[in-house]
């Protein structure tokens, strides 16, 4: 795991440096133990490394054998090896036993085509001098991230946004359209970050840039269908996949532990792995501490688990600073225990296992189905299921906005998921919104036409509802929130974290579930918990879905912290982009427990916290702040 930095451009060769320079420093918790740079007359390429593979011979960049192509990798390749081997019959000539190196012989021999034989997450790039053409990617499901901007005639790149602004052509502004999304989806929500002009690559995406221009592609996307095989069939080729899988990720020269919560995903991971040693994270009091479970499930299996707890002042003396790691602001609550989880685990580790990619692959989230606990409701919803697709979508219509119980189950499930289902978070209405914000900020793409784009790739594709659900969460919330937040949240502390149920090569399986084997009368993600089952005690291979709980509502109805978010709504900050007064009466009326607006409280604290760094103290590292 490293960061990656660069940019084109004709500067001189002197200038290029200090600032190649200054755009790989401010991210050297990505690689604290290398830098390098390739530099000439068009080009600046920069690189921080954190060594696992090959320790003494991966320094970057890499070179093919005649120096005209040069690369510089973030991630990991795990099935370098084969690859290499391959390379090597074709008469390519490698000087080390690193996985990057791959990256500029498999390129120089197959073109972009490379990226169809990858196993792994990544995100690259690579300089051919002659051509003078730059080339990037990045992996399939966007488990590494990759911005890039066009100003002032320079094209510039990163692993995170703030190496972009220590680039003197930087033209720093707030993406006055980022906002009104933002405060519905809780993450960034639009291919245009917070910073105007600074972009994400795509998922499963790559590009050339030549000549000022920009070329950008899609090289993967998944296929979901419904296959015919039996249930014990794919139960068996899902855990024979995840276990290869979790062998291929445990590749390194240096230890790789585990992450270990109460639920299924990391549970399964870490039981298959077997690491000499495993991390959990929990708030004080009871039904917030999931290291209690995880704890248990170490004893049961043999793991030396190793957890801590933490409360309200450890999540505000940082928050600040965990918004400066975040380049945008996130207000999924789970950052705050990621960030202390990571924190935790590199004290020891340099790698860690953890469970992400289950829920969007095998369908582990109740929004996709699950809003009842009633069996009749549950049965009969089945049945219409099965109906021809007008009937059972008018039927579910009749439902939408009935009061009667499993009205809404019926709804979610029977009419078109296009029509209501925007992904796994959903804070504030639109309207609600739009009545919050300043005129100036209201003016953001619609929420339904985001996720419309997405929709509309599968039309006419003949999806159960649950996989076009599965497809939207695959392209929005996954990428935007939750591979953002676990690769940001681990790298500041210099932590690789790596993912294996979300391997490519798992995707080629779990596309294939019938939706019949994905959510059933008993559970969510079915088929894959009766993979775990074979590795877990019951208790935890059918255990509710908790994510990170974290007891936010208990925090603004204390007074010490409540009192931290006021004065935060009170601010000359918070009149700029927001009714003031609304968020007073908000957050008062949640103090009094009148209301419980702890999401929408915590999503414009988050925003106005990550504002004050990045527009009010210019981007820099904020130190933990004393609470009161």
């Amino acid at each position: 795991m490293c960061g990656i930095a660069g940019f084109i451009n004709d500067t001189p060769i002197n200038v290029k440096k200090q600032i190649v320079k200054d755009m790989t420093d401010v991210i050297a918790h990505r690689g604290p133990d290398e830098y390098g740079t390739m530099i000439d007359d068009h080009a600046a390429l920069g690189f921080r490394r954190l060594s696992i593979i090959d320790l003494h011979g991966g320094s970057q960049p890499m070179y093919n054998e005649d120096g005209n192509l040069a690369v510089t990798f973030n991630g990991e390749i795990y099935n370098y090896k084969p690859l290499r081997e391959e390379l090597i019959k074709a008469g390519h000539i490698f000087h080390t036993d690193c996985d990057t190196e791959v990256l500029v012989h498999g390129y120089e021999q197959w073109g972009k085509d490379l990226l169809k034989r990858l196993r792994g997450m990544f995100a690259f790039v690579i300089w051919n001098k002659q051509t003078q053409e730059l080339f990037g990617a990045r992996d399939h499901f966007g488990i590494k991230p990759f911005y890039y901007a066009q100003m002032n005639g320079t094209f510039m790149y990163g692993s995170e946004i703030k190496s972009l602004l220590r680039h003197p052509d930087f033209k720093k502004e707030l993406n006055e359209n980022a906002l009104k999304p933002f405060m519905t989806f809780q993450y960034p929500a639009i291919s245009e970050t917070f910073f105007k002009g600074v972009f994400k690559l795509p998922e499963g995406h790559c590009f050339t840039y030549k000549n000022g221009e920009m070329k950008i592609e899609q090289y993967y996307d998944p296929n979901f269908r419904e296959s015919k095989q039996h249930l014990n069939e794919l139960v068996d080729l899902i855990d024979k996949t995840v276990c290869d899988s979790v062998k291929a990720h445990q590749i390194a020269d240096v230890e790789v532990g585990s992450f270990l919560s109460s639920g299924v995903d990391s549970s399964y991971v870490a039981a298959v792995a077997r690491p000499e040693h495993t991390y959990s994270i929990g708030f004080a009091g009871g039904r917030y501490n999931e290291s209690k479970q995880a704890g248990e499930l170490a004893k049961i299996i043999g793991l030396n688990n190793k957890s801590e707890i933490i409360d309200a002042e450890d999540a505000f003396r940082y928050f600040p600073q965990i918004q400066w790691y975040l380049d945008e602001p996130d207000s999924n609550f789970s950052c705050v225990p990621l960030f202390f989880l990571a924190k935790l685990a590199s004290q020891d580790l340099r790698v860690v296992l953890s469970g992400e990619g289950a829920d969007e692959l095998f369908a582990g989230y109740i929004d996709y189905g699950v809003h009842t606990r009633s069996k009749l409701i549950k049965v009969v919803t089945r049945m219409l299921a099965k109906l021809p697709k007008k009937l059972r979508y008018a039927i579910g219509r009749a439902a939408k906005g009935k009061h009667f119980h499993g009205a809404w189950h019926l709804y979610a499930n029977l009419a078109p998921a296009e029509e209501h289902f925007i992904g796994q978070s959903k804070v504030f209405n639109e309207e609600d919104a739009v009545k919050l914000l300043k005129p100036e900020y209201r003016k953001g793409p619609h929420v339904m036409d985001i996720v419309g784009a997405i929709y509309n790739r599968i039309l006419g594709k003949g999806l159960s509802e649950v996989k076009k659900k599965q497809y939207l969460d695959m392209h929005q919330w996954m990428p935007g929130d939750i591979l953002l937040k676990a690769d940001k949240m681990t790298m500041a502390h210099s932590l690789e974290l790596r993912v294996p149920l979300l391997d490519r090569m798992l995707m080629d399986v779990a596309e294939q579930v019938p939706t019949k084997y994905l959510i059933t009368d008993e559970n969510t993600k079915f088929a894959f918990r009766q993979a775990a089952a074979r590795h877990l005690p019951k208790a935890w291979y059918d255990r509710e879905k908790l994510g990170f709980p974290v007891p936010v509502k208990d925090w603004l109805r204390e007074e010490r912290f409540y009192k931290i978010v006021r004065k935060t709504f009170e601010s000359d900050d918070a009149a700029k982009f927001f009714d003031r007064d609304a968020l007073l009466q908000m957050i008062d009326n949640n103090y009094a427990k009148r209301t419980d607006d702890r999401r929408k409280i915590w999503t414009v604290y988050t925003f106005l916290t990550w504002y004050d760094v990045y527009f009010n103290h210019d981007g820099l590292k904020p130190d933990p702040v004393q609470v009161a």
